[in-house]
């Protein structure tokens, strides 16, 4: 049965199912439990994303999952955002110290003692029945997004927006380099923009969704030579973001980019990325990472993709230990178009 929703100040202990990872990588269904904290809510999971960072955690003895949306049931005494019933969600990040500079000047992000998926609070995450937060990192899901289309847009909506606001322009012809999760909400938050979105994909099959989700173009890369100057490209790109699941060899971009291009990796990995030094010295080629995105653009972005009509391309998943290995396991073949969304509505039961 769902928590019950509980008045304001009612300092009850919030309890709750959540699937944790493994040593062993099986999924295992468990409990959790917390006091409600003056600055906290009780959030109901409804829906969870499940992003390529999950698969980073698997082996990890911590709660899974970190695109979540829910329903707030309590607050605490000091809040003043939320109320009983309202649709929220949450990302990545879950607090920062509040006082460094770059919490000081709208970067969080970047906070130094900031708690992040996989380094903090480990026994609550979004797959899951529940979620006790601070206030000021819960997220108010806009009427027109429906929680299954918001979930995914809560890590992956935001990692994707963030950087194309902070560098390109309409007048830019960005390239997106794999169209899996965030590559098919990059080419949408692109388009809309009104950038030229040129996509570069090693699967063909993808590109009759890519050019109906806003691309002017699509190149199957899959078997080019070592540069992609054998494509045919006759218009340079100004800005290329790199969403694809693995590091890819960058320096085969270099000959159809712009001067002075920009270069996003979005990619999470720990492998080294390697450039061309003289080509990017003598080109002004600029190599920018994006982490994540502030409090200020995650809200952005919600509204952003509301307005104009932004979601993703969903598979469906019972927030169940089945159901999650199923998700996983596709994510891990490549097999998920585009993204894999958990959910509760999906499952007959919570047993």
């Amino acid at each position: 049965m769902p928590a019950p929703i509980l008045e304001p100040n009612e300092y009850r202990t919030a309890q709750g199912i959540t699937f944790r990872g493994s040593s062993n990588g099986r999924i295992l269904k468990s409990s959790f439990q917390k006091s409600l904290g003056p600055d906290e809510v009780v959030v109901k999971v409804t829906h969870s994303g499940v992003c390529g960072t999950d698969l980073h955690y698997m082996m990890q003895d911590m709660v899974l999952g970190h695109e979540a949306v829910g329903v707030v049931t309590s607050v605490g005494s000091a809040c003043t955002i939320f109320k009983p019933g309202d649709r929220v969600g949450w990302g990545y990040e879950h607090y920062s110290c509040g006082s460094c500079t770059p919490c000081l000047t709208n970067e969080e992000c970047h906070c130094l003692k900031a708690g992040y998926y996989g380094a903090s609070d480990f026994d609550q995450g979004s797959f899951s029945d529940i979620g006790v937060w601070k206030e000021k990192w819960l997220f108010r899901i806009p009427d027109g997004i429906q929680s299954e289309d918001a979930a995914p847009l809560m890590c992956g909506g935001a990692s994707c927006f963030s950087p194309l606001i902070e560098h390109c322009r309409p007048i830019d012809r960005v390239g997106i380099v794999g169209m899996g999760g965030l590559g098919h909400l990059a080419i949408q938050f692109a388009a809309k923009m009104g950038c030229e979105v040129i996509v570069f994909s090693r699967s063909e099959s993808k590109h009759t969704d890519a050019l109906a989700l806003g691309a002017s173009a699509f190149y199957d890369i899959q078997h080019v030579p070592s540069d992609f100057s054998a494509l045919g490209i006759t218009k340079p790109i100004d800005r290329l973001i790199i969403t694809a699941a693995s590091l890819v060899d960058i320096s085969q971009f270099y000959p159809i980019l712009s001067r002075k291009a920009i270069v996003i990796p979005l990619t999470a990995t720990k492998e080294t990325l390697s450039v061309p030094y003289y080509d990017t010295l003598y080109n002004g080629v600029k190599i920018i990472s994006s982490m994540l995105a502030t409090r200020h653009m995650q809200t952005k972005m919600l509204e952003f993709a509301e307005r104009h009509k932004i979601c993703p391309i969903i598979e469906k998943f019972p927030m169940t230990e089945a159901g999650i290995v199923a998700a996983i396991e596709k994510l891990k073949n490549g097999q998920i178009r585009y993204r894999a969304v958990l959910s509760w509505d999906y499952s007959n039961s919570r047993d």
